[in-house]
Order: C-alpha cells, then sequence, then structure tokens
C-alpha cells in the first residue's frame, strides 16, 4: 500500500514538473521589455539565491568540499553551466520571438539527439528499433528544413546543447539540487555584473518598469528551481520508464501553446516534420518498453531460479562402495608358506 501511494505522488511530481517546464512559455513574455539576455542573467542570479536557500534549509553543505577539491568535476561543471545558459538563452529569444512551436520541436528530438551523441561519443550500440527512430527523427529535420527554406536552426540548437548538457551532466553524477547550484554559482557572478553594467549604462528595465515587473524578473529563481525540485522528488518514486514518457509532456504542452494560444502558423510541410518526429518517438518509446519488459522478465526468471536453489534440500554426501574381497587361490595354485613367504609349499 505504502508502495503505490510512494508512486502516485512520485507520478503527480513528475506531471508537475513537466508541466511546468511545458507552460513556462506562458511567463517569459510578461518579462517584456526585458530582452532574452537580460532575462537570462535574472534568471541565473535569482536561481542562484532561491537554490542557496533550499540547501541552507536542508542543511546538504557537505558537496561542496569534495567538488572543490575536484578541479576535473568543476571544470566539467563550468562546461555544463555554460551549455544550459545557452540552451535558457535561445529558448527564452524563441519563446519571445513568436517560434515556440520551432523551440518545442528542439525537445521532441531531444531524446533522438541524445541516442545519436551516445553511438559518436560513448560508442554505444542500438537496437535495430532505435535505429530505424533515428533515421525516422533524421527525414523529419530534412522535410522541415525544405518547409523552412532553412535547417530549423532554433531546434537544433536547442536539442544539440541540451543533449550535450546532460551527457556532461552524467559524467558529473551529483544530485539534481547540487548540480543547479554549482552551475548558478559558476554563471553568479558574470551574470550579476551583466546585469550591473545594464544598470550603469541605463539599459535595464528592473526598476524602470514598475513593481510588478521586477517582482516577476526575481521570480524566475522560482520558475527555475521548483520545477527541478518536483523532478528530483518524481525521480526517486517512480520507475525510469514512467519518467521516459513524462519528458514528453513539456514538448507537447508548447506545442499546444504555440498552436491553440499563440496562433502560430503550421504549413502542410510542417505538420509532415512533426508527424514524422513523432513517429520516431512512438518507435522510441514502444523500443523502451519492450526492453524494459524483457529486462524485468530475466531479471524475474533469474530471482526465481536463485530461490529455488537456495530451497532445494541439499544433496546426500556419496558413500564410497566397498573394495572387493580379493580371490581365494585356487587349489592348482601352490599356497604361500606362513613361515616363509618366498617357498611355496604343494597343494594337499
Amino acid at each position: 500500500m505504502k508502495a503505490n501511494s510512494e508512486q502516485r505522488s512520485g507520478l503527480l511530481y513528475g506531471i508537475g514538473a513537466y508541466g511546468m517546464w511545458g507552460l513556462v512559455p506562458l511567463f517569459w513574455p510578461l518579462l517584456e521589455p526585458a530582452g532574452a539576455t537580460e532575462i537570462l542573467a535574472h534568471r541565473m542570479v535569482w536561481s542562484a539565491g532561491v537554490v542557496a536557500l533550499w540547501l541552507l534549509a536542508l542543511r546538504r553543505w557537505g558537496w561542496v568540499t569534495e567538488l572543490i577539491r575536484r578541479p576535473r568535476k568543476l571544470g566539467l561543471i563550468t562546461v555544463a553551466a555554460v551549455t544550459i545558459s545557452l540552451n535558457w538563452g535561445f529558448y527564452i529569444w524563441a519563446v519571445n520571438s513568436g517560434r515556440v512551436v520551432e523551440a518545442s520541436l528542439g525537445y521532441f528530438i531531444n531524446p533522438l539527439v541524445t541516442i545519436a551523441l551516445g553511438v559518436l561519443l560513448l560508442k554505444e550500440r542500438l537496437r535495430p528499433a532505435q535505429w530505424t527512430a533515428v533515421f525516422v527523427g533524421f527525414a523529419a529535420v530534412l522535410v522541415l528544413a525544405v518547409g523552412y527554406g532553412e535547417p530549423p536552426w532554433i531546434s537544433l540548437v536547442l536539442a544539440f546543447s541540451f543533449a550535450t548538457y546532460g551527457l556532461i551532466k552524467k559524467k558529473i553524477n551529483i544530485g539534481g539540487l547540487e548540480s543547479l547550484a554549482a552551475e548558478t554559482a559558476v554563471l553568479f557572478l558574470p551574470a550579476l555584473g551583466y546585469l550591473v553594467w545594464l544598470g550603469a549604462s541605463g539599459s535595464a528595465t528592473f526598476g524602470s518598469e514598475g513593481t510588478g515587473q521586477m517582482a516577476l524578473l526575481a521570480g524566475t529563481g522560482v520558475v527555475t528551481a521548483l520545477p527541478l525540485v518536483c523532478f528530483g522528488a518524481a525521480a526517486i518514486r517512480v520507475p525510469l520508464s514512467t519518467l521516459g514518457l513524462l519528458q514528453y509532456l513539456a514538448p507537447v504542452f508548447q506545442f499546444l501553446l504555440g498552436v491553440l494560444y499563440f496562433h502560430e502558423a503550421m504549413p502542410p510541410e510542417r505538420w509532415a516534420g512533426f508527424s514524422l518526429v513523432w513517429l520516431a518517438l512512438a518507435i522510441l518509446t514502444w523500443d523502451a518498453l519492450r526492453n524494459a519488459r524483457r529486462t524485468r522478465a530475466r531479471a524475474k526468471a533469474l530471482r526465481l531460479a536463485a530461490n529455488a536453489a537456495a530451497a532445494a534440500p541439499p544433496a546426500a554426501p556419496a558413500v564410497p562402495s566397498p573394495e572387493p574381497a580379493p580371490p581365494a587361490p585356487s587349489s592348482s595354485e601352490p599356497a604361500l608358506s606362513a613361515q616363509d613367504p618366498g617357498r611355496r609349499e604343494p597343494a594337499t
């Protein structure tokens, strides 16, 4: 009963995390007239403050000393911070430039790009269905490139930057909240310096557009940290396969917002490209679920075999059979003399 309750709460946390990520295009236009770079800088600064307070409340600071002692991991976190800032900046710019649908495409094709990077960089081997999904995804990009008259570069930048970020995070291997704290700490001073420069040059919107806009810019920290906290709570309560399915909620919400709320154009070639992407993701999801079922079945069979072997009674030790007695001497064979074993007595 407790396990079912944990899974239900984990599912709600996961839906909350990906739902917030999917609905965030509604938030960024509220921050205008601030530009994408200024919004990004505020996101970095206020996120660092929110995460620091969260870690202070949880008293989770032991990882900082260990991280400082490992320069290679610190370098990887710096690269991850730069990569995710590029992803955030392009995403904010795309949303505020009226290209929400194209931005959603980037997160739709992100799993396919992640698989491609695994093959190219980690030498991972793909199953046939995964190869099929990758080729269908590549065909989708070609169709969209023909429709746009150019490659969907916003989608590709978002997909490759986020896939690269995921690859680096895999090598860093620290918790989500700790990782965000480290990344925002790396970005804090450059972002704060940029905001100070904007204020000194009179180009900053913070403070010049009213208290409402100031509060919204400060709220970027909560908008960044809250979905991550929900995601962390979901990750420890639901299976990875469930999280893999929930991840499609964010681009689905973004796509629906772009079409239904922002009324972005969807010509036939764009529908064709998106349909191919969805087909590739359907193949990928079907293959992942099938492989997960097979893995669970094999694990269950091995567990049952081990339990059966442990419950079986121990085999009785083998009793050696007695050696046969030597044959009695024949009457025609002379007997050995007891007094002189070397001398034979004649048979009587």
